[in-house]
C-alpha cells in the first residue's frame, strides 16, 4: 500500500524514532512502514492519521 508517512513525517521535522515513540511502536515498524513493506493494522493507521493531522485517506493510497 502506497503512503505519504515519510513526507508528512518530515514536514513535522520528527525523527523515525520520534514517530515511532508517538505511535507506541518501534522505529523499524515506521521504517517498514515507510518503505511500504508493512501495511499498518487499521488502528495503527488511525493512529498515525491522528497524529500527523490529516484523514487517513491523505495518508494511505491503495
Amino acid at each position: 500500500m502506497k503512503n505519504h508517512v515519510r513526507t508528512l513525517r518530515i514536514e513535522k521535522g520528527w525523527s523515525q524514532a520520534e514517530l515511532a515513540a508517538l505511535l507506541g511502536v518501534s522505529r523499524q515498524t515506521v521504517n517498514a512502514i515507510e518503505n511500504e513493506r508493512y501495511d499498518p493494522s487499521l488502528p495503527l493507521a488511525f493512529t498515525i492519521s491522528r497524529i500527523m493531522g490529516r484523514a487517513i485517506e491523505e495518508i494511505f493510497e491503495a
